[in-house]
């Protein structure tokens, strides 16, 4: 087990719903809700409620339909309210960017990949993350082994690293000294932002 431990448990921490319901084209509602743990609370009770959904009836359906599903984990939702104000619901897997971020246990991938290591993940980790974006009908034709190609591709595209075994105290070290760099990172590229901000003001004062 890798030093945040395996990706369904990670999923625990995931937050429940984003800050706003985004209304699509035909009266249908986009969210992100974790699975099994939809509740008439806000913000997606309101939010349901005054598009005429009925908000029990929803948390019935969704948690039902998701109970198969590791409790907790975010799922990209789609409501749709049909003329006789009955509900249909889909939803998708999380992107294996959430999930690859959620095994190493970082918020975003590396600024710059190939030149800097991001994070760490397991073989395991690879094999867990294959097994369920396997579920999803987009990649139900591949087999495991070629679904675990994909994946390490996209985990190379992050930056990420990918070992036989992780020591969770070594690699809790790892992670806060990468905090620093990313700190760092974040404070040149606001620096950057404002000297071209600068130069721009400058340009637009010589020209007046």
């Amino acid at each position: 087990m890798g030093a945040r431990g395996k990706v369904k448990a990670i999923a625990k921490g995931a937050k429940s719903l984003k800050k706003a319901v985004n209304v699509e084209s035909g009266s249908v509602l986009r969210a992100t809700i974790q699975a099994g743990k939809a509740t008439p609370s806000p913000p997606l009770g309101p939010a349901l409620g005054q598009h005429g959904i009925q908000i029990s009836e929803f948390c019935k359906q969704f948690n039902d339909m998701t109970s198969n599903i590791k409790e907790g984990l975010p799922l990209p939702t789609w409501i749709k309210l049909r003329g006789d104000r009955s509900i249909d619901i889909k939803h998708t897997m999380p992107t294996t960017t959430y999930f690859l971020c959620s095994a190493a246990g970082i918020s975003k991938g590396a600024q710059s990949p190939g030149q800097e290591v991001a994070g760490k993940i397991t073989l395991r980790h690879v094999y867990e993350i294959a097994q369920i974006k396997q579920t999803e009908g987009t990649l139900d034709r591949f087999s495991l082994q070629n679904i675990c190609k994909m994946i390490i591709g996209s985990a190379h595209s992050l930056g990420l690293e990918i070992v036989k075994d992780l020591d969770p105290v070594e690699y809790e070290q790892f992670l806060i000294e990468r905090e620093k760099v990313v700190e760092e990172q974040a404070l040149r590229r606001k620096e950057e932002l404002e000297a071209k901000y600068l130069r721009m003001k400058e340009k637009e004062a010589v020209k007046v």
